[in-house]
């Protein structure tokens, strides 16, 4: 496959300046990094091509040779016949303490996304922790207040989350000698991990907390309440700050955060800050109108009927929705007409319907009146 020109691959035209050329690759080199990208073949295919290209037009040289003669300015064998040099490409990391700043000796990750670490012994906050919590619609609509039990890392009660007992001194971690983190290289790359002598501390307590065994926090059950405010919709996440797993060293807690869903219901379907509801009605309410109760979320309300309501009919009954989570008032209830049709009639039941039908001259049903002459060209 042919290789894409340089200065296409980091997006800048052949006129750009080394400043510029600098500035697009530092932007591209960050979107497409393995670590950002993993598993992605694509993202790791553009990045090493990228180093290609930085590392041909970053150096005057190397780049009017480009210039002058394309890719096969690096090609050996075009090289060798010029009495070129050899060598081929450096280090990619090289190329990345060029751009972004960092010392021969320096972690090409500290350079890229942010700076120098931090002290490995200062206190760090701990992880955030998820809870998926189910609620009922009506808890949902309406709000309440809910007790969960977390199981989770808190902060030992015998040395306070030190992980050391009273008076005992630190020594230096001989596995990542203070750093906090091991090196371990996968190909070209080189990954800087946490070192699982000293968990990143980068130094060892010398009398470690019998407790806890330098850990600073124990696994213990937490009763935490919860308020769920009116309105929350299901795939809702709620913050419970300082909920979260403790700390390390004695630093703050993680937050943790509850993820809600909503039951099914068996009478109501939500729509937004709007309820949905069937409810079946008679023969005789539908075709003579009447008055009915309907139930709601917090009770009931009397809706009617009017005469001549048809199977699918939607009526409203204004603010018996879900209080708007934001405040902006309170959605409606809309309840669809299921006309129900006798299933069980006895012989006099029968009689009085016959009499009605023969009563009937077709007026009174004007939508089946109305089909049927559409469909008279069907019956020849």
């Amino acid at each position: 496959m042919a290789k894409r020109d340089y200065y296409e691959i980091l997006e800048v035209s052949r006129e750009e300046t080394s400043d510029g050329i600098k500035k697009s690759y530092r932007k591209l080199a960050v979107k497409f990094h393995p670590d950002k990208n993993p598993g992605d073949h694509a993202a790791e295919e553009k990045f090493k091509e990228l180093g290609e290209a930085y590392e041909a037009l970053s150096d005057p040289q190397k780049r009017a040779a480009y210039d002058q003669f394309g890719h096969a300015a690096f090609d050996p064998r075009h090289r060798a016949s010029r009495g070129g040099t050899g060598g081929g490409f450096h280090d990619p990391f090289d190329i990345f303490r060029d751009v972004f700043g960092g010392g021969a000796g320096g972690n090409i990750f500290e350079n890229l996304f942010g700076g120098q670490q931090n002290d490995p012994s200062q206190p760090q906050r701990g992880d955030d922790l998820r809870y998926d919590l189910e609620i009922s619609l009506e808890e949902a609509a309406l709000g309440c207040e809910k007790e969960i039990s977390v199981t989770k890392l808190d902060k030992c009660e015998t040395c306070g989350g030190a992980g050391a007992e009273a008076g005992s001194k630190l020594k230096t971690c001989v596995t990542c000698g203070g750093r906090g983190q091991v090196l371990t290289s996968r190909g070209i790359f080189s990954i800087a991990q946490t070192c699982p002598h000293c968990k990143g501390a980068g130094r060892l307590m010398e009398k470690p907390c019998k407790t806890c065994h330098g850990d600073g926090k124990n696994q213990r059950a937490s009763k935490i309440k919860l308020r769920i405010p009116a309105g929350v919709e299901g795939g809702s996440r709620l913050r419970s700050a300082g909920n979260g797993e403790a700390g390390f060293r004695g630093g703050p807690s993680g937050d943790l955060y509850v993820f809600l869903s909503v039951r099914h219901h068996e009478i109501f379907q939500r729509d937004g800050d709007d309820l949905l509801c069937e409810v079946p009605v008679s023969f005789v309410q539908a075709t003579l109108g009447a008055e009915i109760e309907v139930p709601t979320l917090e009770s009931k309300a009397t809706i009617r009927i009017p005469a001549g309501t048809q199977p699918g009919t939607v009526l409203r009954v204004k603010g018996k929705g879900i209080k708007n989570l934001q405040g902006y008032g309170q959605g409606d209830l809309h309840v669809r007409v299921q006309v129900e049709v006798p299933t069980h009639l006895n012989h006099d039941q029968k009689a009085r319907l016959q009499e009605f039908a023969a009563l009937c001259d077709g007026q009174e049903a004007p939508l089946a009146q109305g089909f049927f002459e559409k469909a008279k060209k069907f019956f020849k």
